[in-house]
């Protein structure tokens, strides 16, 4: 009976937690250079020889007169779109 009253304190922490206790550890980049393209969907950055390509949506904070040409800059994050097993990796299965 108690290792049930345990078991439920821990998934109610859990789910108050939520996504933001989570969220909270991704960590953030930021990259400073000229906006070389600008569109509603992503935004260029140019640093010296590479060019930062980042997704943009409604909820991206822009400045309201951000334009090409302009000294930015971009605070990101990394996220995974996908994941793929390749065949003769030594991965647990388990984990997987």
């Amino acid at each position: 009976m108690r290792m049930n009253r345990r078991m439920a304190v821990l998934i109610a922490v859990a789910l108050l937690c939520g996504g933001q206790g989570w969220a909270a550890a991704v960590k953030t980049y930021q990259v400073t250079g000229p906006v070389v393209e600008l569109t509603d969907k992503m935004i260029v950055v140019q640093k010296d020889d590479e060019r930062f390509e980042v997704a943009r949506d409604e909820n991206t904070k822009v400045s309201p007169n951000v334009k090409v040409g302009d000294k930015v800059t971009l605070h990101y994050r990394m996220n995974a779109t996908a994941v793929e097993a390749k065949p003769g990796g030594q991965g647990n299965s388990s984990t997987q």
